[in-house]
This record gives C-alpha cells, structure tokens and sequence, in this order.
C-alpha cells in the first residue's frame, strides 16, 4: 500500500534531533510545570460551592490541567488525536491472531472515518492525525536481532515530536500495530524485568500455546539483544517499534511545548516508560487514560507510580481510551470554570466553629 499523505506537522519546540544522545540531552532539561497556576487553581477551587475534595479525582485533574497548560482555569477545548500505525518483523512467528496486512488495512479504515476512534475522536470534537511509519517496511525480527538502527529510531521518534499541533490543548495518543503488543511486553520485560510472562498477554486474541509462544518470543527477544539495549532509549530501540518510538516523540515533544498528555493502554504506556526509565520525572505532564485488560498493564501503572482515569475492560489501542477519558477532562475543566463561587452564589461557607 502506498503511504497516503501525512498531515503537515507543526513546528516542535525544540531542537532537531539526530541520536538517541540527542533525545537524552532534551530529556535532562526538561521544563516544569507552572506551580503558579497550579496554586492560583487550587485558590479558586476552594471557593467553588461544594465541600472540599467533593469532586474526588476531577479537582486534582482540574490542578494537573492548569500546572500543564500554563493557565489558572483549564480548558479543553481542542484535544488533538495522534495515531502512529506501524509493522513488526516479529509478527511471523504467530505472536497475533491476525496478519500483519490489517495493519493497513486498519489504517484505511482510519481514513475512511469508520474505527472506533473515529467515532470518538469525533463525539470529545477532536482533530484526528493517522501517521503511517513505513508500513510497506516491518521492523527487524527482534527475536533475531534489534528492531531499529539508531537512524531508524531517531526518525520515528521524529515523526512524533513534529506531531504535536501547536494550538491543541490535551494530547491524546494512540497506536496500530499487529505483533505491538509483543513489542510493548518485550520493553517491558527489558525495563523492569520479572518474567516474560508476567508482561505478555493475549493482544488480539492468542491463548494456550500461542500465548507461551508469545512469551517465550519476549524471552528470547530480550536475551538476543541484551548486549545492545544498554540504556531505556536502546531498549526501545532494540525491541520497541516504530509508532512505540514515534508515541515517546509525542509525549516529549508535548513536555517542551507545555501540552498535557493522554496515553491509551499497554502500547502507548510501554512506549512512554522508556521516558521513565531515562528520566523519572518525564511523564509529570501525562495521565494514563485507562487500564487495558491486556494484564501487563496494570503492572506497569503500577511500576510507574501512576493511577488510570478509567478502568472500562478495554484493549482496542487506538487512543481510544485516551478519547474517552477526555469527557473526564472536560467535566472536570467544566466544573471548575462554570460553578459559582460561595459568594457568588450567596451560599454560605464552611463554619469556622462546630
């Protein structure tokens, strides 16, 4: 299939990169978040006319959205989708239950308006972005040796960072992939170890034998590479892929521009732990959108130090989850801008006195 056309990207807030040694150097300045929006939301939330803390979880999102926006009332009111669509050399040896082919044809069926992120890309009234990463061109064989060169890498990381619209303000990102589950154990397992098995899981729909294949092709990939993945960035080299190297370019990309992030499931988690593992503060500005029912997910949120918005049993990718905890997003920047204050509402405040 040939590449269809790829939106124009938006100027990235940062320097051009050409090594991995480049992305380390962003990733060792990167910017903080606004503690005086933070602070000047949280003054405004503690008038609002309810009992403190009554809003749960939206107040801290409320806080987080303003610190990353840079404003003391957040908004959303223009999320940005990004889907990154690639291949997988390690698709061949029956990691999925599907061929490598859906992977454009998926892709297609982005085009044409008729996936599930379409639909919700469409209801949170987001703009959607398909980046095809050389889908005529799968990643090597990791179970034969790195899946990129470092040239390879640092192009699809790349794509990414351009990816970000400088006017959006939430970032949504999600993936295509078949075999990308496979990847996203295999960084997994290269970051923080355990067994294969705890971070391999049916992806589209492999059980029994097919499912210990599948971990034992993450086994096998990690020990293959193991002189080679040295650092996280190398471990996302040497077992990721490409939309998994193009979702870190995303996420920072989205650091430097003050854009707070939305990542989907286990695929799009993966992919931001290698920013982790290189730099523990890198994922302050994103919010992991769900827990997948892929199970190396909630293992990794929890390696992370992270909590999930929604838990909805779902493992589409897609963004899919990052679109849905949107609505989260705008209720929570809806309440905080749209409710009367205790004075404003003559409603009378908490007593000082039992």
């Amino acid at each position: 299939m040939a590449e269809s056309p790829q939106p124009r990207p938006e100027p990235a807030a940062n320097a051009d990169i050409g090594s991995i040694d480049d992305v380390r150097a962003l990733l060792r300045r990167l910017p903080g978040p606004d503690e005086a929006a933070r602070a000047a939301c949280l003054a405004h939330e503690a008038q609002l006319t309810k009992p403190a803390g009554a809003l749960g979880r939206l107040e801290a999102l409320s806080a987080w959205l303003a610190a990353w926006q840079g404003r003391a009332e957040p908004r959303v009111e223009r999320p940005l989708v990004c889907v990154f669509a690639a291949n997988h050399g390690v698709a061949k040896r029956g990691v999925s239950a599907y061929p490598a082919a859906v992977t454009a044809q998926m892709v297609a069926n982005f085009r044409d308006g008729g996936a599930a992120i379409n639909q919700l890309a469409r209801t949170i009234g987001a703009e959607l972005r398909v980046f095809e990463l050389s889908l005529e061109r799968p990643t090597g064989d990791i179970v034969e040796g790195p899946a990129m060169t470092e040239e390879e890498f640092v192009h699809a990381f790349s794509i990414g960072m351009k990816s970000v619209a400088a006017n959006c303000d939430v970032l949504c990102l999600g993936e295509m992939g078949i075999a990308n589950t496979t990847a996203a154990a295999a960084v997994c397992f290269a970051l923080f170890g355990g067994e294969a098995r705890d971070w391999t899981g049916p992806g589209t729909g492999v059980e029994g034998s097919a499912l210990a294949n599948k971990a034992a092709v993450v086994a096998e990939a990690v020990r293959v590479n193991r002189n080679e993945i040295g650092d996280p960035l190398h471990a996302l080299r040497c077992v990721g892929g490409r939309e998994l190297a193009a979702i870190a370019g995303a996420v920072l990309s989205a650091r430097l521009m003050g854009k707070p992030v939305m990542l989907d499931g286990y695929v799009c988690t993966a992919a931001a732990a290698a920013l982790f593992g290189a730099a523990p503060s890198a994922l302050d500005h994103c919010r992991i959108a769900h827990v997948s029912a892929e199970p190396g997910h909630r293992r990794l949120i929890e390696r992370l130090n992270a909590h999930a918005i929604l838990d909805l049993g779902m493992r589409l990718g897609e963004g899919t989850g990052a679109a849905l905890a949107v609505m989260i997003l705008k209720g929570a920047a809806a309440c905080h801008a749209g409710m009367a204050t205790f004075a404003e509402a003559a409603v009378s405040g908490k007593s000082e006195t039992d």
